[in-house]
């Protein structure tokens, strides 16, 4: 099934009508506009997640370079997970992946774990 890139898309509302807000230099510091921000306001837009690192970003409107696309998963990736591609050693692995390698290892790590606990508190009679 052939997904478009709007069907990977998220949502963050900043809703500040029921408080101060954000202070105008913090707000640019931050990269929003100050008035999306101030007391009284509430500012919305998409968010994007980077397959490769989990990374949820907020894409820059006005940026002017274009955004980098890993064809292997066919998803709009970040700056820092693109530089990473272009290294010569880089093996693909979508985060997913690295979650469940990760998840995998943890529990063969504590099978032997409760393994050799097993075999402290009864040895093996032979």
């Amino acid at each position: 099934m052939t997904l478009s890139k709007k069907s990977h898309e998220g949502w963050v509302m900043v809703d500040h009508r029921a408080s101060p807000g954000i202070p105008a230099e913090k707000a640019r510091q931050l990269g929003y506009r100050a008035e999306d921000v101030r007391e009284g306001g509430v500012y919305e837009t998409v968010t994007y997640g980077c397959d490769h690192c989990g990374t949820c970003y907020v894409k820059n409107p006005w940026r002017t370079r274009p955004r980098e696309h890993c064809f292997k998963c066919n998803r709009d990736i970040c700056d820092g997970c693109y530089a990473a591609m272009q290294h010569p050693d880089y093996v693909h692995k979508t985060f997913r992946q690295l979650f469940e390698e990760d998840a995998a290892s943890r529990q063969t790590a504590e099978l032997m774990r409760n393994i050799a606990l097993l075999r402290a508190i009864h040895p093996p009679t032979t």
